[in-house]
């Protein structure tokens, strides 16, 4: 099985390992000690204590690993300056008279509502490669959109 190059930000990545050392030393060991607490209370088919904790125990182990991977074929991209729009680039976009800025990430970062939006979005394929002035369009979910690059940082 050929290896995925998964792309992130140096702050992405810092973000991620962040958030590994949190699950690894805080919540894994509080999950535990919650389970144990659990199976004091008895019959264990009928304890939504236990349940609710193993529940949570699974969802945190699903996490540590997903991050594992994430970070084992990271691909960190700096932006390559402020002429071209690259991965990594922070960017000010007029989109049909709107005036938006968004950082362009790497999918697994993605998260427009916070300002980063993916490379591989229609957007961001519209604008990598641009320069500052430059007019280009995209088609989204929602239709055609004019987009023109104000700044890039």
């Amino acid at each position: 099985m050929a290896e995925k190059k998964i792309t992130l930000t140096r702050e992405g990545k810092d973000k991620l390992q962040a958030e590994l050392e949190e699950l690894k030393k805080n919540k894994r060991p509080a999950v535990i000690e919650r389970i144990k607490r659990a199976k004091d209370f008895g019959d264990l088919s009928e304890n939504a204590e236990y349940e609710d904790a193993r529940n949570e125990q699974s969802f945190i182990e699903g996490r540590i690993q997903e991050i594992e991977y994430i970070l084992k074929y990271a691909h960190i991209v700096e932006s390559k300056g402020s002429s071209e729009v690259s991965l990594g680039s922070k960017v000010k976009l007029e989109i049909d008279g709107d005036k938006l800025e968004y950082e362009l990430v790497g999918s697994s970062e993605a998260n427009p509502s916070a300002g980063k939006i993916s490379g591989e979005s229609p957007i961001g394929m519209a604008v990598i490669g641009k320069k500052k002035g430059d007019k280009v369009s995209a088609i989204t979910p929602g239709g055609k959109i004019n987009i023109k690059i104000l700044e890039i940082k």
